[in-house]
């Protein structure tokens, strides 16, 4: 890992993803997550905030070791129990059927395999275990998506493999075949990175 992916890009990404309205979708998101739970992507901590009484532990994992030293902070702030791991998405260091809810928010995007990473979250979910998510994505609008494609590549260079054109609901719904999800526009965003999906996905019960 570079000194850009693990000095220079965590202060950047906290600086951009820590906006008000961002707040607002996350603390929305996480209202309701409760009991065992794990985090991917966890980056700088952003989610500590919004984690409710309800959640009884919480796993964390970043591939980028560059984000601890960030996310200290809000972790040692936080009432929450909180182990916090280095590890990559695509295999997690978990038994199977062990959360009762998984979190990534704003993360998909910059997985190398997406589906291999989803099909680990669907594995240590318990039956009846939630995924939930937000994160942008392909818009609809043809020239929207036209220009999200052009400039995925200098995106995943600059902002540590994130795309700006994954179609995310057809990813997620390969997965899970439960999933409530809402996509709109971001108002603070432009169109091209503001493109969000945010639902929950339901792992079925045996």
């Amino acid at each position: 890992m570079g000194i850009y992916s693990r000095l220079i890009f965590p202060r950047l990404l906290d600086l951009s993803m820590s906006g008000q309205e961002l707040s607002g979708y996350r603390q929305s998101l996480l209202a309701s997550v409760g009991g065992e739970v794990l985090e991917i992507g966890f980056g700088t901590g952003l989610n500590m905030p919004y984690y409710g009484d309800g959640v009884t532990s919480l796993t964390a994992i970043d591939p980028n070791e560059g984000m601890a030293q960030l996310a200290a902070q809000r972790v040692q702030s936080s009432t929450v129990d909180v182990n916090l791991q280095t590890a990559n998405a695509e295999a997690l260091p978990m038994v199977s059927e062990r959360f009762d809810a998984v979190v990534c928010t704003w993360t998909l995007c910059s997985i190398p395999n997406i589906e291999q990473a989803l099909a680990e979250v669907f594995r240590v979910l318990k039956p009846g275990g939630k995924f939930f998510f937000i994160e942008h994505g392909l818009s609809p609008e043809r020239g929207i998506g036209t220009w999200q494609r052009r400039v995925t590549p200098l995106q995943r260079r600059i902002a540590d493999g994130c795309h700006l054109d994954r179609p995310m609901a057809d990813v997620i719904q390969s997965v899970f075949e439960q999933v409530e999800l809402k996509e709109f526009y971001s108002t603070g965003l432009p169109k091209l990175i503001g493109y969000f999906y945010q639902g929950v996905a339901t792992k079925p019960h045996l």
